[in-house]
């Protein structure tokens, strides 16, 4: 069914198409979030320290060298009543260096900690893929925001010349008599309350323009709209089912949580590893020199290689200490990990129901706008021939707005489930939102 829309709302599309060849557009809007989100510039560098997890891990599993050097005055007094060496008292510098080299052989703690730090970077990434999503998500809802505050704003103007227009015909009719000084007072009231209107929604226009500008670090441009060619598209894969293997394969809020239950694993095993002996390969080479002293001015060096084997014993009992925490812990995590699953699952199965009953509700709002307009033009009808009043008018007038606003939540509020069933699923990226542009005129 076509609808007939009111003609100022005729010239206020053409505005906005007249403005949409300068307006951003959600992923412009997204490309300036990601040089400027201060939360998003946070999660970047938390990843790059984040990496430096794996070298720092590894490091444990390679040699370390040292080089120590030393310069000593020393003052010696000697009294040899017998001996070769002479008595007197001997000033001189001794100076000498060194270098070590001790490489571990077997240490199993190292070994599990390296395990750690593959781990620990794993999670990094995953981490930032959240702040990746969360960033898309958080200019997604902005934008959309923005652009229902603008709809509003215009809807309540185009409200507001129409309640005008049907004030000034009271007023008309009241002169010539046609009409009771209750059809006045009625237009008059409801200008009044569409002059209160117009401020609150302009006030929340600029409060939601804020919002996004506090993502980008600028004020807003003009922001591309919804097309007239928007579409409505069910979930792909159809079945609920494929949605939720996903998101347990996938989702990286899921990810973070198997790799702590991994990690809490790793960690009983390297407390206990604490038993074990370890065996290192130990190299030294030393040289040192003294000036004079009872003996002379001398040279010496020495040359070192072996392996050293340390068993521990007893530490106290903090080794058994540790390894029941860690046992303790490794508990926790696995709780933890299942809370986060039947979390992700949840979150998963209400963004796709979103998808479906966002659909079934915009085509709902669809129908309910050509019935709205279709009531309308009754009533205006209705009213020329007298059989309906500036009343009836007027509440189709208010039910037609209502309606249109409705149905413009309800298209971001779809496009938003959109967007959160595909974060569900480690899936909302530049590529997800360019789907969602192609909806922007």
């Amino acid at each position: 069914m076509k609808l007939k829309f009111l003609p100022q709302l005729f010239s206020l599309a053409a505005f906005v198409a007249s403005c949409s060849a300068q307006a951003a557009d959600l992923l412009e809007t997204y490309r300036a979030a990601q040089l400027n989100d201060p939360v998003f510039a946070s999660a970047r560098a938390a990843r790059q320290a984040g990496q430096e997890k794996l070298p720092q891990g590894r490091a444990l599993l390679l040699p370390s060298i040292n080089l120590n050097a030393s310069s000593t005055f020393n003052a010696q007094t000697l009294n040899n009543q017998a001996g070769p060496q002479p008595s007197g008292d001997f000033r001189y510098n001794t100076n000498g260096y060194g270098v070590n080299l001790v490489q571990p052989l077997f240490r199993a703690q190292n070994w599990l900690a390296y395990t750690e730090a593959q781990l620990q970077v794993m999670q990094t990434d995953a981490q930032f893929k959240i702040a990746e999503q969360d960033l898309a998500l958080r200019v997604a809802q902005n934008y959309f925001d923005v652009l229902i505050a603008q709809d509003s704003v215009q809807l309540v103007e185009a409200q507001k010349t129409a309640i005008t227009e049907q004030l000034a015909q009271a007023k008309r009719n009241f002169e010539v008599g046609t009409a009771t000084i209750t059809d006045s007072l009625e237009a008059q009231s409801r200008f009044d309350l569409i002059v209160a209107q117009e401020v609150a929604a302009k006030n929340n226009s600029d409060v939601k323009r804020s919002g996004l500008q506090q993502l980008i670090n600028e004020v807003p441009k003009e922001l591309k709209p919804l097309g007239s060619g928007f579409k409505l598209d069910a979930p792909m894969p159809a079945e609920i089912e494929q949605w939720m293997a996903d998101a347990q394969n996938n989702n990286p809020q899921l990810a973070i949580a198997q790799a702590n239950a991994t990690l809490a694993e790793q960690e009983v095993s390297r407390n206990q590893a604490a038993h074990l002996p370890t065996l290192d390969l130990v190299a030294n080479y030393t040289k040192n020199n003294a000036s004079g002293g009872s003996f002379g001015a001398n040279d010496s060096s020495n040359k070192s290689v072996g392996v050293q084997l340390n068993v521990p014993l007893f530490q106290g009992g903090a080794v058994s200490s540790k390894s029941r925490e860690a046992e303790a812990n490794q508990e926790r995590s696995k709780q933890d990990l299942e809370n986060a699953r039947r979390s992700v699952m949840t979150q998963t199965r209400q963004a796709y129901l979103g998808v479906v009953s966002g659909m079934a509700q915009v085509q709902a709002l669809q129908q309910a706008l050509a019935s709205s307009q279709s009531l309308l033009d009754a009533s205006k009808l209705g009213q020329e021939v007298g059989i309906r009043t500036n009343l009836d008018v007027l509440n189709a007038q208010q039910q037609l707005y209502s309606t249109r606003r409705d149905l413009y939540q309800a298209q971001y509020s779809y496009l938003m489930s959109q967007l959160r069933l595909k974060a569900a699923v480690g899936g909302l990226d530049e590529e997800a939102l360019s789907q969602v542009n192609l909806a922007l005129r």
